[in-house]
């Protein structure tokens, strides 16, 4: 989704959220249970923009019927490299619905859930500002 990709790629968090549905599911490479709701995930969105260093996307998979996309990223967190990728759904708005994010290697993945971690707090904070 070439909206969102340059979205990420410019840094613009609003610009973020406003592609995401109100009732988008977002999928945590590094948590069991999913996150519903545009709040929470614009939320760890801006937190992810904190955490990752020298982010870029490398490649774009799409789907022809225009649903469904998968963009394939790299990143740093302090001194791990990542490799991963956004699978994004889109509903009949062209909003996404559905986001969730895979990440490599084991030690990377761990990194990233330290990272977000620390970040937790002020994302909730943030939701909640956001829903209010």
């Amino acid at each position: 989704m070439r909206a969102f990709r340059e979205a990420v790629e410019a840094g613009d968090a609003d610009a973020m959220e406003d592609l995401l549905a109100e009732d988008v599911v977002f999928t945590s490479p590094v948590v069991f249970k999913p996150y519903a709701g545009k709040a929470i995930t614009a939320a760890i969105l801006r937190g992810v923009v904190r955490v990752f260093e020298d982010f870029r996307y490398v490649r774009e998979i799409n789907d022809p019927g225009g649903r469904d996309h998968a963009l394939v990223f790299t990143a740093r967190v302090g001194d791990r490299e990542i490799t991963g990728c956004d699978f994004l759904r889109l509903n009949e708005e062209g909003l996404i619905e559905d986001f969730m994010v895979m990440v490599r290697p084991l030690s990377g993945a761990h990194a990233l859930a330290e990272a977000m971690g620390a970040q937790f707090d002020r994302i909730e904070k943030e939701a909640q500002t956001r829903s209010a």
